[in-house]
């Protein structure tokens, strides 16, 4: 186990998206403008009428990935969260329609419906990146 902490205070950004806005990019987007290098998406809600997950379908390794691509589809956005490193956002969540939910790792092309709002914290007295290890998965580290 690994961990990293900071005593600095965390900078809170709520994200408005309307309809038509794009999940992913929009986040990415605030990250950029905002120069977030480190922090976390904390929570999200909201509806899409696109989106994209990947998820894993194997426990071997290199896993086989499977891609849930849903068009033209009124969906809610139950969740989204996870790490900002080094600027760039590893973002895992739940869609779901009224039949059933899908989780995974959001992808780009994600579509807001009617509205999303996503709750961002930067994380200014730590600094952290991403590296490969030797299987190519990647880790976080200290920089």
């Amino acid at each position: 186990m690994k961990y990293f902490g900071s005593d600095a205070p965390m900078k809170t950004y709520v994200l408005q998206l309307d309809q038509g806005d794009l999940l992913l990019e929009s986040i990415q987007a605030l990250i950029d403008r905002e120069h977030i290098t480190t922090g976390a998406v904390i929570a999200c809600a909201g509806t899409l009428d696109q989106s994209t997950l990947h998820m894993v379908t194997t426990t071997g390794y290199p896993p086989d990935i499977y891609y849930e691509k849903r068009d033209d589809e009124p969906l809610e956005l139950a969740s989204v969260q996870g790490v900002i490193a080094d600027g760039v956002p590893h973002l895992h969540g739940v869609i779901a329609n009224t039949k059933q939910a899908f989780a995974g790792h959001f992808e780009n092309g994600c579509r807001v419906l009617y509205l999303a709002e996503v709750v961002v914290v930067s994380f200014p007295g730590l600094s952290l990146g991403r590296v490969l290890n030797e299987k190519d998965i990647l880790k976080l580290v200290e920089k």
